[in-house]
């Protein structure tokens, strides 16, 4: 119990700091955002106009009001309205989460596929029952490095060139759902599943040399059952806690997908955001983001226990980083 109030205690502590760097970093900026949207000539909107709609969005009030004023409104669930619609941004974001929670998810999940499936092949453990050769057991490990250097939107680009326009496989008007989601989920696989893979190739090898492997191996234990019954729990930790870091991969890559593919998403309404100095809906994905990548690793690191029997204790449990050192 005293690790749990710890670990949402300091989950806390991050979000509190989440925020505050994002609104300072927002309110920062030079002008503001009702001055964006409202000050351009072509509106005709005179001064003493722009200074009533300014007084309506709380614009012109003291920095340290509107600071007090924003964690109110956030605790108590309000996150504003939007500069650029005039609508509730918490309606915004509700219509456009699903999208990115399915496109995140698969692209999770496409992702944890690929790299395991790269490691297993990849590793002398995964291998003798596969029949793979030194050479394929060597082009995979050197796949990685290349997956995780290539540009989100590079990949976007390509799949849409290679598999839409030039193989016509998958159309880019009048797409079903399924269909609108492969390359968007395969853009955003791509560069996740590279350092996950990278992690469990070098786990599975550190694993496969300790002496409990060579030991269950001298006593007839099979390649396929040290994989799966002993190496793969053990290597499983440093990647477990490489996805809970990933998690912010996915929020930055869903930004540019979504982006390159038009896709309606909480990454469309950052883009939109970002380009109208829209500040009240920036701030609210940012909060979102922080608050969703903050529950993803304290699972992570609540999973970790549970795991690794080793690392149980009846007083506290050991930190990702001990856990990894334990290991």
């Amino acid at each position: 119990m005293r690790y749990l109030l710890r670990r949402i205690g300091g989950a806390a502590v991050v979000l509190s700091l989440a925020f505050i760097a994002a609104y300072v970093m927002l309110t920062a900026l030079p002008g503001d955002a009702v001055l964006a949207r409202y000050g351009s000539p072509d509106l005709g909107l005179s001064a003493a106009e722009l200074a009533e709609i300014r007084a309506a969005y709380g614009a012109d009030r003291p920095a340290l009001v509107q600071f007090l004023e924003t964690v109110t409104s956030f605790l108590r669930g309000d996150l504003g309205y939007s500069v650029q619609t005039g609508a509730a941004v918490s309606a915004l974001l509700a219509a456009a989460l699903p999208s990115t929670l399915a496109l995140a998810s698969l692209g999770l999940l496409v992702a944890v596929t690929v790299a395991v499936v790269i490691a297993v092949v990849a590793t002398h453990g995964g291998l003798r029952h596969l029949g793979a050769t030194r050479a394929l057991r060597s082009a995979l490990r050197g796949l990685p490095p290349l997956m995780v250097s290539l540009p989100v939107f590079w990949i976007g680009i390509v799949l849409l060139q290679v598999f839409s326009f030039r193989l016509g496989l998958v159309p880019v008007l009048n797409a079903s759902p399924l269909q609108s989601l492969i390359l968007p989920v395969l853009t955003l696989a791509i560069p996740i599943a590279a350092p996950l893979a990278q992690v469990l190739i070098r786990s599975i090898d550190e694993v496969s040399a300790e002496p409990f492997v060579a030991v269950a191996r001298a006593r007839g234990a099979s390649t396929r059952w040290l994989l799966t019954r002993s190496v793969a729990r053990n290597a499983t930790l440093p990647a477990l806690t490489m996805a809970g870091l990933l998690f912010g991969e996915l929020v930055s890559g869903a930004v540019v997908t979504e982006t390159v593919f038009g896709r309606m998403g909480v990454g469309l309404v950052t883009a939109q955001a970002v380009a109208a100095r829209d500040t009240p809906v920036l701030m609210a994905v940012v909060v979102l983001s922080a608050v969703v990548f903050v529950v993803i690793n304290l699972v992570v690191d609540l999973l970790y226990p549970v795991l690794d029997p080793r690392l149980r204790s009846s007083t506290a449990a050991p930190t990702r980083r001990e856990a990894v050192a334990a290991r």
